[in-house]
């Protein structure tokens, strides 16, 4: 099967929370860290280090340089990621010893400013249209002097306390840091992004409590051994959003749609070394089509096209007048012509296809294998248009990576997971702090772990189209 399309070559294994670092992978890193590193010293003596670590504590500690190459060598094997050509570039925030949960808070603001381009004004009277409207489209305004580096997106990672064999540790709820409620209304409707109506209404059960708008950014559920879980209500400079227009239709500007800026992946699990880090949130910028043709355009998303299609007058009653491909085109042409008017770095899937073999090329110099997912690496749109399209990539298991866990999978779904959560040593109350400068609000919210086992949906139920967010609708939640 080797060479099909999407094939995983070397599964990967799943995580046992209880293990001890496992020497060989320790020994493996530690010798591919000074190969690629000729100035870190002798490596037999650094091995000696790691074997007497491991030996006393069953785990070891990263250096600052190791951390750093570790996690930007966990982006280069990254198989589903197509912008690693700039891997080098990632910005490593070493964040181990930070260890309650408004700690925790505070970097992870600090994270999403730094990567959003920061310092910023706030976000709503620089990029979006308040009740002043969007004060962009004046000829004669000019942005404050210290948002003119905002929107600028760095690649950055944030890299928290590891795990240690047999305990607790610290993760985050959230599969990003910035993300869009969703709500399922008494008459059915859904409002606002659908794949989150049920982290949404768990949420809600643990005291927060939202606006009931398309586009509420939801609080972030951190998880801590000393706390148990809190929720916390992000600041509003350090959400950088996007109002959505469009180059030729005034119309786009009605439908009141916008989208965030950072897409800071909050949930997977880096592994360095055999070394194990829960949480690791990490951020790239933006390729069009993730926007464009997935979170805004799928029908169990935000399922615009029959909405734009209208808009457009296009027949939809039938598929061969391609109204869906139409809609598409005009719905990716607003992002990222949003995007670049606002001067948010944004990549189209064109030119990140001819970068990422850029890569690959660069990498085959080095001597280095690329793993790659055929089925991630080919954009969503237009895919046979692109060079990534016409190869067969190998998709090896290659660490350090990053991996999603199935607990951290059922988090980020339903807001709860089978795997037990860390006991709240305040009894069965949650915490909620609705900024870093609030006073804590506690609830009655039950237990995490008396929720029963989470059941996957079939197919049959995850993929029922949601009704189209129409003008009416949005105009009606404002």
């Amino acid at each position: 099967m080797a060479g099909i399309p999407g094939y995983r070559d070397t599964p990967n294994q799943p995580w046992d929370e209880n293990a001890l670092v496992s020497w060989d992978e320790a020994e493996q890193f530690i010798r591919l860290f000074h190969r690629e590193n000729r100035d870190a010293g002798p490596v037999e003596r650094r091995l000696e280090e790691v074997r007497a670590e491991i030996a006393a504590t069953g785990t070891y500690v990263h250096s600052a340089a190791e951390l750093t190459f570790g996690a930007q060598t966990a982006w280069r094997n990254a198989s589903r990621c197509i912008g690693r050509l700039y891997w080098r570039s990632l910005v490593v925030l070493d964040r181990r010893t930070s260890g309650t949960a408004e700690e925790i808070f505070d970097d992870l603001v600090g994270h999403l400013r730094l990567a959003g381009g920061g310092p910023a004004s706030r976000r709503r009277d620089v990029w979006s249209g308040s009740s002043r409207g969007d004060r962009r489209a004046e000829p004669d305004w000019t942005p404050p002097a210290d948002a003119r580096r905002v929107g600028r997106i760095r690649p950055v990672i944030s890299v928290f306390a590891p795990a240690r064999p047999g305990r607790p540790y610290s993760r985050v709820w959230n599969d990003q840091l910035i993300r869009y409620a969703g709500y399922r209304r008494a008459d059915g409707q859904l409002v606002g992004d659908p794949r989150y109506v049920d982290f949404t209404e768990a949420m809600t059960r643990l005291g927060w409590r939202g606006k009931g708008r398309e586009f509420d950014v939801l609080p972030l559920a951190i998880e801590t051994p000393g706390d148990g879980v809190r929720l916390f209500e992000l600041p509003e400079d350090a959400v950088l959003e996007v109002p959505l227009t469009h180059p030729e239709y005034r119309w786009f500007a009605e439908l009141g749609l916008r989208w965030h800026a950072v897409p800071a992946i909050s949930n997977m699990r880096l592994t360095i070394g055999g070394v194990h880090y829960p949480l690791a949130p990490f951020n790239g910028w933006y390729m069009g089509t993730e926007i464009g043709a997935r979170n805004l355009a799928d029908p169990d998303r935000y399922n615009l096209l029959p909405v734009i299609a209208a808009r457009l007058g296009l027949d939809t009653t039938t598929e061969t007048t391609l109204w869906r491909d139409r809609a598409l085109v005009e719905l990716n042409r607003a992002v990222l012509w949003s995007y670049q008017a606002a001067g948010v770095r944004i990549s189209d899937h064109h030119t990140e296809a001819r970068r990422f073999l850029a890569h690959v090329e660069r990498e085959r110099r080095a001597g280095r294998r690329t793993p790659a997912d055929w089925t991630w690496i080919v954009p969503p749109m237009s895919g046979a248009a692109t060079p990534v399209f016409h190869r067969y990539y190998d998709e090896a298991d290659q660490r350090p990576n990053f991996y999603l866990d199935p607990p951290a999978r059922e988090l980020a779904q339903h807001g709860r997971t089978t795997r037990p959560a860390v006991a709240n040593p305040a009894g069965t109350a949650r915490l909620m702090s609705r900024c870093p400068f609030a006073p804590v609000v506690s609830t009655t919210a039950a237990p995490v772990d008396s929720t029963p086992p989470v059941r996957e949906p079939a197919m049959s139920e995850w993929w029922v189209p949601r009704q189209p967010v129409g003008r009416e609708a949005l105009n009606s939640l404002r």
